[in-house]
C-alpha cells in the first residue's frame, strides 16, 4: 500500500511536523523549509537540524518532501524578479538538503503573459542555473501539477514534458500529480477508466516512472474550471472513485500521496481524510 500522510507545519521546529504527522496516522509528510511567503530566512541551525533527523529516524524515515516557497517565479519575465526567485530556490534546494531529504517540490511559475513557450524556456534555464549555483546533492526536483490559473505554467502534461526535455537535469526531474489540479485543468479522473486513459495520457509524455509524489485533494471547482481549491477527499466534484483507485493502484504502491486539505479543525480533519483514504484500500 503507498505511505499516506498530509502537509503538516513546522512551527515550533521541523521535528514538529514529523510529531504531527504522527499524531493522526500519517505515514508520509510534505513541509515548508522556510516561511512560504517570504524570500529569506535565518540559516539553519545545527541543533534544529538534528532533532529533526532524530524524529525522522525514529519515525522510520517516512518519505518526506520540501514544497518550495510560493514566491519563487523561474518562468518570471522580469528579469530581476527571476534572479530573485533563482536565487531563493537555491538556498531552498540547499536547506533541503541539509535537512537530508530527498525531494523537493515546486510549482512551473507563471509566464506572466510573455508566451508559454518563452515561460517554459525560462523556467527550464532558471531551473538549470539554480541547480548549477547550488551546493546541494542530487535530489529529486519534482514539478507539481497546476489548475491553469490566469498564465500559469504546468496544467498540461505537454508543457510538463517539454519542461524536461529543454533541462540539462532530466534525469532528476520527477512530477509531482495533484488530483485537484489535474480535474480542474480538465483531466477527467473521476472513474478508475477515466483515469486510466489519463494515465495512458501522462505515459505517452513522460513515462508513469517520472511521477514520485502525489497530492491527493478533493476539488471544490468542476471539471477543467481552472481553479486551484481544495476539498476535503469524497466531499467535492472529484469524488470518492478517483481516490479508491489511486490507492489501490499496484503500480504506484510505493509512490507517497499527501493531502493538502482544509485544516478547518486543527489536525482532526488531517485525521480524517487520512483515515478516509488508508480505508480505501483493498475495497475494489
Amino acid at each position: 500500500m503507498p505511505p499516506i500522510g498530509a502537509h503538516m507545519s513546522i512551527t515550533g521546529g521541523f521535528h514538529k511536523a514529523v510529531e504531527r504527522l504522527l499524531s493522526v496516522g500519517g505515514e508520509a509528510l510534505q513541509i515548508f523549509c522556510k516561511n512560504q511567503r517570504q524570500w529569506s530566512a535565518s540559516p539553519l541551525q545545527l541543533e534544529e537540524v538534528k532533532r529533526f533527523r532524530h524524529s525522522w529516524q525514529s519515525s522510520g524515515r517516512m518519505p518526506v518532501a520540501v514544497h518550495a516557497g510560493y514566491l519563487i517565479n523561474l518562468a518570471s519575465p522580469d528579469k530581476a524578479l527571476a534572479m530573485k526567485s533563482v536565487k531563493s530556490f537555491v538556498d531552498e534546494l540547499e536547506r533541503t538538503a541539509t535537512l537530508g531529504i530527498p525531494y523537493m517540490i515546486i510549482h512551473p511559475g507563471s509566464h506572466r503573459g510573455s508566451g508559454l513557450r518563452q515561460g517554459i524556456k525560462r523556467f527550464a534555464r532558471n531551473l538549470d542555473r539554480s541547480l548549477n549555483e547550488t551546493r546541494a546533492r542530487p535530489m529529486w526536483i519534482l514539478l507539481e501539477t497546476t489548475a491553469g490559473q490566469g498564465t500559469n505554467l504546468g496544467s498540461t502534461f505537454e508543457e510538463l514534458a517539454e519542461i524536461m526535455e529543454k533541462s540539462r537535469y532530466s534525469h532528476c526531474i520527477g512530477v509531482c500529480i495533484d488530483t485537484a489540479h489535474i480535474f480542474a485543468a480538465g483531466y477527467d479522473i473521476r472513474t478508475s477508466e477515466s483515469f486510466e486513459k489519463v494515465l495512458e495520457r501522462f505515459d505517452k509524455l513522460a513515462g508513469l516512472d517520472r511521477i514520485k509524489f502525489f497530492h491527493l485533494n478533493d476539488s471544490i471547482g468542476g471539471l477543467g474550471s481552472h481553479k486551484d481549491r481544495h476539498t476535503h477527499i469524497g466531499q467535492g466534484a472529484i469524488g470518492i472513485e478517483a481516490f479508491r483507485f489511486l490507492v489501490n493502484n499496484p503500480r504506484f504502491s510505493h509512490v507517497p500521496m499527501v493531502i493538502e486539505t482544509p485544516k478547518e479543525k486543527g489536525l482532526e480533519m488531517d485525521r480524517r481524510n487520512i483515515t478516509v483514504l488508508k480505508n480505501l484500500i483493498n475495497s475494489c
